[in-house]
C-alpha cells in the first residue's frame, strides 16, 4: 500500500471535492498521519470514505466529515478547544495542530489509553486526554473558543453551549438516524447563539448525552 499516494487521493478525491477548500485544512490532512490512528486490522481502510470501527461503539469519522468540521470551526492558534469523544485521537491531533490547546474527553478507558499512545507518537503535546464523561462538557477548563462533539446528539445540551466564549463555535451532529444535520453554533454575545446547518450525515451517538437538548435554529 502506497500510503502517500493513498493520502493524496483521499485529500484530492474525497475531501476537496466535498467543498473543503481551506488550504490549511487540506495541508493538515496531508501532514497528520491518519494511518497511525487506525486499528491495525483496519489499516487498508485508513484513507477510505467510510467510518472505521474502534470498538466500544465508537468509530473514526469518515475523512471528509472531519475535514468539513475543521473548516467550519476556523480555528486560530490562540484557541482553547474541547472535544467530546476522543476515539483514536486523530481528530484531537488535527484540532491541536491548529489551536493552542485541546482538552479531549473519552468515556471508554481503553480508548482513552490508546488515544494517549497515538498522540504521543505524533508529538501532540498540546493535547490533553481526559478519561471521563464529557456529555455535559468539562467546566473546569471553560470557557472554550471551540467545542467539537465527535458523536451525534438528539439536541445540544445547554451545559455545553454555556461553556462557549463569546465568539466561540461549536460543531455537533444533531438529530435522528438515518438523517442528521451537522450544525455550527456560534456564541455571538452573552446568552445569544446563532446556528447554521452545514451538511447532512449520520454518525454514532455519544454516550450518556440526554435525549432532550437545546435545538438552535
Amino acid at each position: 500500500m502506497n500510503l502517500e499516494q493513498a493520502r493524496f487521493n483521499m485529500v484530492e478525491q474525497q475531501i476537496r471535492t466535498w467543498d473543503v477548500l481551506d488550504q490549511e485544512v487540506l495541508d493538515l490532512l496531508m501532514t497528520v498521519k491518519r494511518e497511525q490512528f487506525v486499528p491495525p486490522a483496519c489499516l487498508k481502510l485508513a484513507f477510505a470514505d467510510t467510518a472505521i470501527p474502534l470498538g466500544h461503539g465508537a468509530a473514526m469519522l469518515p475523512p471528509a466529515i472531519e475535514a468539513k468540521i475543521l473548516q467550519a470551526l476556523q480555528l486560530r492558534k490562540s484557541d482553547k478547544v474541547l472535544e467530546v469523544g476522543t476515539g483514536s485521537g486523530y481528530m484531537a491531533a488535527l484540532l491541536g495542530a491548529r489551536s493552542d490547546h485541546v482538552y479531549t474527553i473519552e468515556i471508554e478507558p481503553a480508548l482513552a489509553a490508546q488515544a494517549r499512545e497515538n498522540l504521543v507518537r505524533q508529538d501532540a503535546d498540546n493535547v490533553t486526554v481526559i478519561e471521563g464523561d464529557g456529555a455535559l462538557g468539562w467546566p473546569v477548563h471553560a470557557p472554550y473558543d471551540a467545542i467539537v462533539l465527535s458523536g451525534s446528539v438528539a439536541g445540544i445540551p445547554d451545559a455545553l453551549l454555556a461553556q462557549l466564549k463569546v465568539g466561540g463555535r461549536l460543531v455537533a451532529v444533531v438529530g435522528e438516524a438515518p438523517l442528521m444535520q451537522a450544525r455550527l453554533v456560534t456564541c455571538v454575545g452573552e446568552g445569544r447563539l446563532q446556528s447554521v446547518n452545514l451538511f447532512e450525515t449520520s454518525i454514532p451517538r455519544l454516550r450518556n448525552v440526554p435525549e432532550r437538548g437545546k435545538f438552535i435554529f
